[in-house]
């Protein structure tokens, strides 16, 4: 009985994510058609300006432009193909997500489970608060983002990327074979040929790992291959820099804390830790775990590396306002949530304390429920056309 119910499940879940990427399409789709106007809320993204960018102006500053002027031209000089394919990252950030978090629990195929959980943990959005900031997006910072196309395609090469290095690294003390450095050297190129925001919250903290276990006595043989996967990604990322920030662009790199999570918020620190309410809720909980799981002091280290960068650094010139150093605190939000989400779960089997594990269990849980309620609200009014500005 208990197993046709988790087939039942399944099954609907299967359905909901199918909707899902429905609904992704219409909504990516209808962002596409949208005029170059600065002043049109409607709809609002930056999807028509990287397509002009590309056919228009032929800019190739990411991967995807190169994606995108194939589609456009195979759709007929059309966007359908676009929104087709942007719709499909989404759906298999769904997927990865569930494989990543089964591996993280130790679970082998895919149940009701983690499918479950794969799906709520890309829908989730930040703990929304008036008194911390008036706009559910841009008040705040979130790892689920339906306006910046380059940020919905890097966000499922980033996790197949987290998920082969926890697979590599497992065993890398004592063999990294060529096959797996390709495959991660790989990855991370195409990551961060998408957009390098994953790549610059990801490489410090593996150097940080790296120097810990080299001082460890790992071998230093195996510590440099490990290390070297990040070498093609760090060729891609000079050739980013090169279109991004080159000498005729105007633009450049400036210290100016706090400049960018205080442009929209009433209370910028309130509204920080509205953002990762879920994750820091766990982790006061589970704050011994850091010492034991190396994985999840890993994944909280990419989440401070992302901070830092978005506390510290913003760009000069017409770009100063867009934020885009949140990216990469971005992703490491995202993927901080997926680890705290098995942390949550394995308060339940905690040994002693039983009933203070089991509070702290339900409070995390009422947490992430309301991020989970804030999220399907934001969605639910972007398919109605509604700006990412959107208040209250």
């Amino acid at each position: 009985m208990k197993s046709k119910l988790s087939k039942y499940t399944t099954a609907i879940l299967w359905l909901v994510i199918l909707i899902y990427g429905g609904l992704c399409f219409y909504l990516f789709y209808m962002q596409s058609v949208q005029p170059l106007d600065y002043n049109n809320r409607y709809f609002q993204s930056d999807l028509p300006y990287h397509i002009s960018m590309i056919i228009d102006d032929g800019w190739y500053y990411s991967f995807t432009a190169y994606a995108y002027q194939l589609l456009y031209r195979a759709g007929g000089n059309g966007t359908v193909l676009i929104a087709l394919f942007l719709a499909a990252a989404s759906v298999l950030c769904i997927f990865l997500t569930e494989r990543l978090l089964a591996l993280l629990l130790g679970r082998e195929g895919a149940d009701a489970l983690t499918l479950g959980c794969a799906l709520l943990l890309n829908l989730v959005m930040p703990f929304f608060w008036r008194y911390a900031g008036e706009y559910r997006y841009v008040s705040y910072q979130a790892g689920n983002i339906w306006h910046n196309s380059t940020y919905q395609i890097m966000k499922p090469a980033a996790l197949a990327a987290v998920i082969y290095y926890l697979k590599t690294e497992k065993g890398y003390r004592d063999c990294v074979s060529g096959r797996q450095w390709l495959i991660l050297a790989g990855l991370l190129a195409l990551c961060t040929g998408i957009k390098p925001s994953f790549l610059t919250v990801f490489a410090p903290v593996l150097a940080v790992k790296l120097l810990a276990d080299l001082c460890g006595k790992a071998p230093f043989k195996q510590v440099f291959l490990l290390g070297s996967t990040v070498l093609p990604a760090c060729g891609v990322i000079l050739w980013q820099n090169m279109v991004l920030f080159g000498t005729d662009t105007g633009h450049g790199i400036a210290l100016s804390p706090w400049y960018t999570f205080s442009l929209h918020a009433s209370r910028t620190k309130v509204a920080v830790l509205c953002s990762a309410a879920f994750p820091l809720l766990v982790l006061l909980f589970s704050a011994g775990e850091l010492l034991r799981d190396r994985r999840y002091l890993f994944a909280w280290g990419m989440t401070g590396a992302g901070f830092l960068e978005a506390l510290l650094l913003v760009e000069t010139g017409s770009r100063s306002r867009d934020g885009n150093f949140l990216w990469g605190y971005s992703i490491a939000l995202f993927l901080i949530f997926v680890f705290s989400l098995e942390k949550w779960l394995l308060l339940l089997k905690r040994k002693g304390h039983c009933l203070f594990y089991r509070l702290a269990f339900g409070i995390c849980g009422c947490v992430l429920a309301y991020q989970l309620f804030c999220g399907l609200v934001f969605f639910g009014r972007l398919l109605q056309g509604e700006t990412y500005f959107m208040i209250g």
